[in-house]
């Protein structure tokens, strides 16, 4: 105990008065982000009706710009060339470490939101919002608007011009089959390989070509020779895009897409390049010569387990559903590009039944529904709290930034 002015002070009296202090900001927070739950609801049923591709999502751009923009956010409206793409900024309190926070609304040709894309826009912009309103400790909030992930994959132009560099933390939300985080994400290659040969009549005068199909084929033969000496983590599978044209002609062009991944984009580098070589002997086997193009590649990502494990206990915290380990099977993600450059964890929150996938018809019954509503609101609260405690905990930022150099040396 200590004197003040005549009173006796305990130090628990001070610690319970702290902690009260701090639950009546949480529960402004969390009000804020409730009080937003009509109109963001709303929203994310108009993206669902209007599904837009990649790089053409005109309408769910402009009604994101036009909300955050409304809030008192910067908004760039067209960043790294990307139409589609956005940058918003809003100093709080003049500004201080930046966080990321980032979201797609992009569909899938065929089946529009079958992917979930429409819930990450309203329930990235709820957190933004909220943390605008009731923030106290200095910080600047950074929203973007990532096009085409999909497709063309906007994160990468974007990274690739040093847009993500200057944050502090990232973070993005998904919807799942279970609330979860990512405890990695596999780097990803994705290669056209082109064969060109000479064309000739596959009866009459056989000898006169060179089949670039027959290049395609010793090429899948030498993979598969190759995945007996790669790591057990690394994934390669292809398909024949074009295979010639007629049975009776010799096929002078024939092509191979093929996605080759690995949890490290050093390892990954080796691979690929091994594979290279596979496919340059096949061509030399048949007299034919290879074209390489890279179609997109995405970097692994860092896991920052601390940062994991704040995600997932505020988002208990709320009462978010069905909470799970990190996943340890996982794909490749256009986000990977971000968190391979600063501390970052993307938030998946429950909103269709357990083992339903994503790009299903399940998925999108299930786009404009309660659960859809609520993963909404769930995905916002616990990506803000999150926010709040690590810029209001002493130290923790300065902890994520460490476990995530640790962890980036380790690959």
């Amino acid at each position: 105990m200590f004197c003040y002015t005549e009173h006796i002070i305990c130090i628990e009296d001070i610690v319970r008065f702290l902690l009260c202090v701090l639950e009546v900001e949480m529960s402004q927070l969390l009000q804020e982000i409730e009080a937003l739950r009509k109109p963001m609801k709303e929203l994310n049923d108009f993206i669902f009706d209007h599904p837009e591709l990649g790089n053409e999502e005109f309408k769910a751009h402009e009604l994101l710009t036009n909300l955050l923009e409304k809030e008192g956010f910067t908004v760039d409206r067209e960043v790294s060339g990307l139409k589609t793409a956005f940058r918003a900024v809003y100093h709080v309190n003049g500004g201080g470490p930046n966080i990321g926070l980032l979201c797609e609304y992009d569909a899938l040709e065929g089946l529009g939101h079958a992917c979930g894309h429409n819930l990450q826009g309203p329930s990235i912009c709820t957190a933004a919002i909220a943390l605008k309103r009731t923030l106290q400790a200095p910080c600047t909030l950074v929203v973007y608007g990532t096009p085409a992930e999909e497709t063309a994959s906007g994160k990468l132009v974007m990274a690739r011009e040093g847009v993500f560099d200057d944050l502090d933390l990232a973070f993005m939300m998904h919807g799942s089959d279970t609330t979860t985080v990512d405890g990695k994400s596999l780097a990803l290659n994705l290669v056209n390989i082109k064969f060109h040969g000479k064309s000739a009549h596959a009866a009459i005068a056989p000898e006169k070509g060179i089949s670039a199909l027959d290049a395609v084929l010793l090429f899948f033969n030498g993979m598969e020779y190759l995945r007996e000496h790669v790591p057990t983590e690394v994934r390669m599978h292809g398909i024949i895009t074009d295979g010639g044209k007629a049975a009776n002609i010799v096929p002078d062009y024939a092509c191979t897409q093929w996605y080759i991944r690995s949890s490290s984009r050093i390892r990954l580098d080796e691979v690929v390049a091994r594979v290279k070589d596979v496919a340059q002997g096949a061509a030399l086997q048949v007299g034919a010569t290879m074209e390489w193009e890279e179609v997109k590649a995405y970097d692994n990502k860092v896991n920052v387990q601390t940062l994991n494990d704040i995600l997932l206990k505020n988002a208990e915290k709320v009462g978010t559903p069905e909470i799970s380990e990190p996943r340890k099977v996982t794909g490749s993600t256009d986000f990977s590009s971000v968190t391979f450059r600063v501390p970052g964890a993307c938030l998946r929150v429950k909103f269709v039944g357990k083992g339903v996938t994503s790009h299903s018809q399940e998925w999108l019954d299930n786009g404009k529904s309660q659960l859809a509503e609520d993963a909404i609101m769930y995905g916002a609260k616990g990506i803000a709290l999150s926010v709040q405690e690590i810029l209001e905990t002493p130290g923790l930022l300065e902890k994520i930034k460490e476990d995530f150099k640790q962890a980036k040396e380790n690959f």
